[in-house]
């Protein structure tokens, strides 16, 4: 006979709206009993096919979605991760920061620390070198003072001639 359910269905209401009227009943006609029933065997027969075929459709719809929604919540679940995973690397970084910071500031800090101290210490030697400079110019100048003092003090030494100095013989 025919092909779908759905196609049957049709032939069964063209043959009952084909069909002629009873008299005296508007609503009543004549059919063909071994015509209807026929369609209605083969459609008996098409609706396990046509439901086999739907429950199967059905299923792999539902199939398809279960996939997609798995799918979907796997998407979720990397895409979560990796925000989780880029705030903490973003953490990281910021305390990076902070810690690369205090330890710029803390090195400053002792830069300038030392360079005071290098300072401090540069002058002190300084001064330090200065006063003994100044005193070893003050115990020169007293030298030089009381060098002129002697030499302006002593009288002159006489010095006899050779020829009137007696030399012994030596002998040999």
């Amino acid at each position: 006979m025919a092909g779908g359910v759905m196609e049957l269905i049709d032939m069964l209401y063209n043959l009952v709206s084909d069909a002629w009227g009873v008299p005296l009943g508007a609503e009543k006609c004549v059919i063909k009993r071994d015509q209807v029933l026929d369609l209605l065997d083969e459609i008996k027969a098409q609706m396990p096919i046509e439901i086999s075929e739907a429950k199967r459709l059905v299923s792999a719809r539902a199939d398809y979605i279960s996939g997609a929604k798995q799918e979907a919540e796997s998407i979720k679940r990397a895409a979560e991760e990796q925000a989780k995973r880029m705030v903490e690397e973003q953490a990281i970084v910021r305390a990076a920061r902070n810690k690369a910071n205090e330890i710029l500031s803390k090195a400053e800090e002792r830069s300038k620390e030392l360079r005071k101290m290098a300072n401090e210490y540069t002058d002190d030697t300084l001064r330090r070198t200065e006063e003994a400079i100044t005193e070893a110019l003050n115990e020169i100048r007293q030298s030089r003072t009381n060098f002129r003092s002697a030499v302006a003090n002593t009288k002159p030494i006489s010095v006899p001639n050779v020829d009137e100095i007696d030399i012994p013989d030596i002998e040999e």
